[in-house]
């Protein structure tokens, strides 16, 4: 799988706090007692970023399992939940793998585990699914293979657990002002979607047509939205690493282009460094739960 660096995951959550589907969250957080205590399993959580968006939005009682194979991110978390939480006056306390936050509607408690879900579905202490009435992830299905996601929705159905995948790559790419090659180059980022990330061979822009079907077929009822990227002069480095990244991945899958896409990153770059570029990147979530 490939790995993200934390400034980049930091450079993208203000753009996925933007996009993601209020109305699925509201769907999700709906499904539970305002009373409850809410068990989360937040899958490839990365340094957070998806406890920061949903904490605030879920009922107040929660606990949460974070997962994740990279030691660096994980590392990470509770500086980067101190960030956010402290301006808005929460408290962050704990040490080794357990953090609590609290504030005046909150009680959330997090728990650190490092596991390579990419090989080992329940992880080396036992089931990281059992007991979950809620499990997550956010840009992680289009890495992942058919295989993979089938053992995944498999594993939230035997606990029952709700499930909220955001932030789903689809295939969607629109670049203005337009350039010649950006077709091109966009169907050549495709194709390196779907190549392995460590899960086998990636679904790429399926990904959430495939979640759909496998969480249909084991009962779910399923809601999907759109939660496209819409980034302009604002996202000046946010567009320069996407068209940096999107040159080396069409690099990577289109053998004798190579001069082409540099050239076509050049005057992309070009556009971006005089505030005229706007890029916008489609996603999609996904909700799904069982009726009751």
């Amino acid at each position: 799988m490939g790995e993200f660096k934390p400034d980049w995951l930091a450079l993208r959550e203000a753009a996925d706090v933007l996009a993601r589907s209020s109305r699925l969250t509201r769907a999700i957080a709906d499904r539970f007692p305002e009373d409850a205590e809410l068990l989360v399993l937040d899958i490839a959580t990365g340094t957070g970023a998806n406890v920061r968006y949903l904490a605030e939005h879920l009922p107040p009682r929660q606990s949460w399992v974070l997962v994740d194979r990279d030691p660096v991110l994980l590392a990470e978390l509770p500086m980067r939940m101190r960030s956010w939480g402290v301006p808005r006056g929460l408290e962050i306390a704990g040490e080794g793998d357990s953090l609590l936050v609290t504030g005046a509607r909150l009680m959330c408690r997090l728990a650190r585990s490092r596991r390579d879900l990419a090989t080992d579905m329940e992880g080396g202490d036992g089931d990281i699914f059992a007991g979950r009435n809620l499990v997550t992830a956010s840009a992680l299905l289009d890495l992942v293979s058919e295989r993979w996601l089938r053992a995944f929705a498999r594993r939230c159905r035997l606990s029952c657990a709700a499930v909220l995948l955001a932030l789903t790559y689809d295939g969607r790419i629109r670049c203005s002002p337009e350039e010649p090659e950006d077709e091109t180059i966009r169907a050549l980022v495709n194709a390196h979607q779907q190549t392995d990330k460590g899960f086998g061979a990636a679904l790429g822009a399926t990904a959430c047509g495939w979640a759909e079907q496998c969480f249909t077929g084991l009962g779910y009822h399923v809601q999907r939205g759109p939660s496209d990227w819409v980034l302009g002069p604002d996202a000046r480095q946010l567009q320069e690493q996407l068209i940096d990244g999107w040159a080396e991945a069409a690099i990577a899958v289109g053998a004798g282009q190579p001069s082409s896409i540099r050239s076509w990153r050049t005057r992309r770059l070009a556009h971006v460094t005089a505030g005229r570029s706007r890029l916008i990147v489609g996603h999609e979530d996904l909700a799904a739960w069982l009726s009751t």
